[in-house]
């Protein structure tokens, strides 16, 4: 993007204003951790959360923003409560209208959009067209809306800058080529804790065993969509739009050691790729101090001790997932919200234990086959999309898909 290439242009970076949609989420805590690193590059200016107000009166006492948000007025009253009355006291507000004025504070120079599924697209237009630079780590805002985002960001003149681990390498690794020349994206996946298990072991997998990632510690939902790889699938969607791609140019290559992050080929055949360890703090502030690197407080990666990295194929016949997600890019419209909704459903529904783990893709699988798509990706259109297929999938699980 011409707006990325003026910022790398630009000075040293004076310290710079955040507000954070999902601070009390594994990529707001780890935001937060760079900020507490480096008090004199960044501070908060304000926080949203949803119902852990716990832990955001704890980040309300120790970053002192200017203005929170919850999910809803019960729970703004309590946090009301927790905090000691005090002239530092923040503003307190809730629901989708206080998310968005922490997404649109004046004061606010970058916005980390970290909030949980598609309840975070609204707030990071509201951003957008507040003119903010966006730190992007929910991935639905541009998997249900990248029709409409990346349009406006162009608009806007804004920088979007991936947090997502294989984003963040992907966009390193462009750095300096023309784009032009690039033959491929490699988007690299762990494969999850099931990677090694076959069908018939997956029918018998339990919520607690698919929430123990090999090398990742993240929350719930995208810890779920990593055992069925529907997170690779949403980050193709994601890399389609980022990058300016045809899906077809995008490929998934299972990589265990979670080292390389994910790799360019360009059409010399050289490939380059993003290596670290697994820390979501390395691309968090990369995107929060580009053009710049921060020297991190975090271990180097030993390729001595390591020695071996390994990559497979992602088998779809025990994976579905990652295929709906392809037909979902490649059908386009409203299609990737109905994909994404009938995901979050699938996954409360089998955290819950009402449906079975392979239940999962057969559910999306149905939502999709029954959606109408619409002829133009709108906002309204994606956000009826996302609300019938909300509804579509509740439908279904009721009328057959539980758990046996």
């Amino acid at each position: 993007m011409k707006a990325l290439a003026e910022l790398a242009k630009g000075k040293q970076m004076v310290c710079k204003a955040l507000s954070i949609l999902g601070s009390t989420g594994s990529i707001g805590v780890n935001t937060l951790e760079v900020v507490r690193q480096f008090p004199d590059r960044f501070r908060i200016a304000g926080l949203a959360a949803g119902r852990n107000i716990a832990l955001l009166s704890q980040q309300i006492s120790e970053f002192q923003p200017e203005t929170v948000a919850v999910l809803d007025e019960e729970l703004a009253d309590r946090l009301q409560q927790i905090l000691a009355p005090s002239p530092q006291r923040p503003r307190i507000l809730f629901g989708p209208e206080g998310y968005r004025t922490i997404a649109t504070l004046p004061a606010v120079d970058m916005v980390v959009a970290a909030m949980v599924g598609a309840a975070g697209l609204v707030p990071t237009i509201a951003a957008i067209e507040a003119g903010k630079h966006i730190a992007l780590a929910n991935k639905e805002t541009l998997v249900i809306g990248g029709a409409v985002v990346i349009p406006l960001v162009e608009r806007r003149g804004v920088h979007l800058l991936p947090v997502d681990s294989e984003h963040s390498a992907i966009f390193q690794a462009l750095q300096g080529n023309q784009r032009r020349s690039l033959r491929r994206i490699l988007l690299t996946a762990s494969g999850g804790p099931f990677f090694r298990k076959s069908r018939e072991e997956l029918a018998d997998v339990t919520p607690e065993a698919a929430l123990r990632h090999p090398n990742w510690s993240m929350g719930r939902k995208i810890t779920i969509d990593s055992a069925t790889l529907m997170n690779k699938g949403l980050e193709v969607i994601e890399a389609r739009w980022l990058f300016d791609v045809d899906v077809s140019q995008i490929d998934v290559h299972i990589h265990p050691e979670s080292i390389v992050h994910s790799m360019v080929e360009y059409v010399d055949g050289s490939v380059i790729a993003q290596l670290g360890i697994p820390d979501m703090k390395t691309p968090i502030a990369y995107a929060l101090s580009y053009p710049e690197r921060l020297p991190l407080e975090l271990p180097a990666l030993d390729l001595f001790q390591l020695q071996n990295l390994s990559f497979y194929p992602p088998d779809d016949g025990k994976f579905p997932c990652l295929r709906l997600a392809y037909d979902a890019c490649r059908l386009g419209s409203t299609l990737p919200a109905v994909l994404n909704a009938a995901n979050e459903i699938a996954v409360d529904a089998f955290l819950e234990r009402r449906i079975g783990f392979l239940d999962v893709p057969r559910l999306i699988e149905g939502t999709m086959e029954r959606h109408s798509v619409a002829d133009q990706a709108t906002l309204a259109n994606i956000l009826e999309a996302d609300r019938w297929a909300r509804e579509e999938s509740q439908r279904m699980i009721q009328d057959g898909l539980r758990r046996t």
